[in-house]
């Protein structure tokens, strides 16, 4: 017999398998019930959605609206009688010039040093080899319930020097509690022990794992750590107002709480006419100081958007 012919019965030997025809899968229709649930999720986002955007507009259209449409309440979603007069007085003050100058620096020192000690505690605490790691964790969350109070906090910022300088704004309210948490929660999830070992294998020393493989790793956590410090930092005011005396280190938001409370204080005999103008220009410096100082907010936040929500969903789901 050929060798041809032995394929050839060896073919029709071989059991055939004829996959069974498939029936398209049918799409699985929603309940009556599961719609009416749709629909109450749908209303209740628009309406959330309104609650929240619907100031925000009028907040806009005032700030571009005459100080005599705003104090008169004409206002509603669209400016009436356009102007930037509220811009105009809100930016030709050199005080607001300078206070943007001392926030931006507030916010970029502060952020850099609070991310960095962040990651300096919460990375050890994370390691499942240091000693004594949960009794740090637990005078750590310890601080969370329970601080000092106003007057020592006050009189330990004037006992190391730190009173009338920006290091008083940037040290005492250095570390968030949360934060620690948050960091330390993301590097016992996503950089696993195994991934340290090797290190150590390859003669790598813990600052330079820290820096060549856990920070670099470490970025959505970086992205959301900063956020959350640096827009802390930027509509912080009350620790301006109570460790600062110079007008040289105000901040924005101390800038513009002075400038609304000036423009609304009268003191002594004052005409008519002029008392009501000014109070028409306070109630018109109100939105326009809004928007000047949302701005720098509003610009930093897409850059970090598409880190937020990884970042803050870390260790809510376990896997």
């Amino acid at each position: 017999m050929s060798t041809t012919t032995l394929r050839r019965a060896a073919q029709n030997t071989e059991p055939r398998t004829t996959s069974p025809h498939k029936p398209p899968a049918r799409k699985i229709r929603d309940t009556l019930p599961d719609r009416m649930f749709l629909v109450v999720i749908y209303l209740l986002l628009v309406v959330f959605l309104l609650i929240v955007l619907l100031p925000l507009l009028y907040i806009l259209a005032s700030s571009f609206s005459s100080a005599a449409a705003v104090s008169g309440g004409r206002v509603t979603l669209w400016p009436v009688d356009f102007s930037l007069r509220g811009y105009e007085v809100a930016l030709s003050d050199p005080t607001i010039l300078r206070g943007y100058g001392n926030s931006l620096f507030y916010t970029v020192v502060g952020t850099f040093i609070s991310v960095t000690l962040t990651i300096a505690i919460a990375y050890p605490l994370s390691r499942r080899n240091l000693w004594g790691r949960n009794t740090i964790m637990t005078i750590i969350l310890f601080t969370l319930l329970f601080s000092g109070g106003l007057i020592p906090t006050y009189l330990v910022v004037q006992s190391l020097g730190m009173l009338d300088t920006r290091w008083a704004l940037l040290l005492p309210q250095a570390i968030g509690v949360w934060q620690v948490i948050i960091a330390r929660t993301y590097f016992r999830s996503a950089i696993p022990d195994e991934l340290y070992e090797a290190a150590q294998l390859d003669g790598s020393s813990d600052l330079r794992f820290l820096w060549s493989v856990v920070l670099p790793l470490a970025k959505p956590l970086i992205a959301v750590v900063a956020l959350m410090y640096a827009i802390a930092q930027w509509n912080s005011y009350l620790d301006a107002l109570i460790y600062l005396k110079s007008d040289d280190l105000y901040p924005l938001q101390l800038v513009l709480r002075n400038i609304l409370i000036l423009n609304t204080t009268t003191g002594g005999a004052i005409d008519a006419s002029v008392a009501m103008e000014r109070q028409q220009l306070a109630d018109l410096l109100k939105y326009s100081l809004i928007v000047v100082s949302s701005v720098p907010v509003l610009l930093i936040y897409p850059f970090v958007a598409r880190h937020f929500t990884k970042g803050i969903m870390i260790g809510a789901v376990k896997g």
